[in-house]
């Protein structure tokens, strides 16, 4: 039976699966870590601004923008459970031309998302339903868009 800890000829580890189980759980702790970090930097940060809209359901979503950090971050409260196969996509608007910022967890009415990529030039934002996955592209009408707070 190999030992554990560092194959000297291969430079690999010879680790259970339980060790490796662990070892994975360790780094998604760590990013998720990060990633909370991060959104607290967002909402704390001197120059922040917010925006609200009310959604469908009774929902609401507000993002909030530094552009000392070039971040923004998409706060929901109440989203419904999108359709078995779909989830909600966040999409930057670069003067119409949307890129997309993230998905929300379709398990969790309520969450802070840090929205992937730099504000950039953005001047807006938008939500839509897409597959599981999400899309390159907006394929549904937007459920919300809204302009950036400046």
């Amino acid at each position: 039976m190999p030992r554990p800890g560092p194959c000297p000829r291969h430079r690999h580890s010879h680790r259970s699966p339980k060790h490796q189980e662990a070892e994975d759980a360790r780094q998604e702790a760590r990013e998720a870590r990060r990633t909370t970090d991060q959104v607290a930097d967002i909402l704390a940060a001197p120059d922040a601004r917010t925006r609200s809209v009310r959604l469908a359901g009774g929902a609401s979503g507000t993002v909030v923008v530094s552009k000392e950090r070039d971040k923004a971050v998409f706060v929901a409260a109440s989203m419904a459970r999108p359709p078995g196969g779909k989830v909600y996509q966040l999409w930057f608007d670069d003067g119409g031309t949307m890129r997309s910022a993230g998905l929300l967890d379709p398990g969790r009415g309520a969450q802070s998302v840090l929205m992937v990529g730099s504000v950039g030039a953005a001047t807006g934002m938008g939500i839509t339903m897409e597959p599981a996955g999400g899309s390159e592209h907006p394929t549904s009408e937007p459920m919300a868009l809204m302009p950036l707070p400046t």
